[in-house]
């Protein structure tokens, strides 16, 4: 499963989620400050500078690019 850390307004986060959608890809998107904190996403990701970040399975993916790359 695709797990997508998102902001409220994030465009990244939006195309992310609608890449997983026309790919009929399972996927959970969570929200900054609603299902995680930003001191959560620092824990969970040192070295995030942006959103969205994802995760496939577990693994790290990293932003909308990477993900896009890596569905390709």
């Amino acid at each position: 499963m695709i797990k997508i850390w998102s902001k409220p307004n994030c465009i990244f986060c939006d195309k992310a989620v609608n890449l997983c959608k026309l790919k009929n890809l399972e996927y959970e998107k969570l929200m900054l400050n609603e299902d995680y904190s930003m001191e959560d996403l620092l824990e969970s990701f040192p070295d995030a500078k942006t959103f969205p970040q994802i995760t496939m399975d577990g693994e790290y993916i990293g932003g909308f690019t990477e993900l896009s790359t890596h569905l390709l």
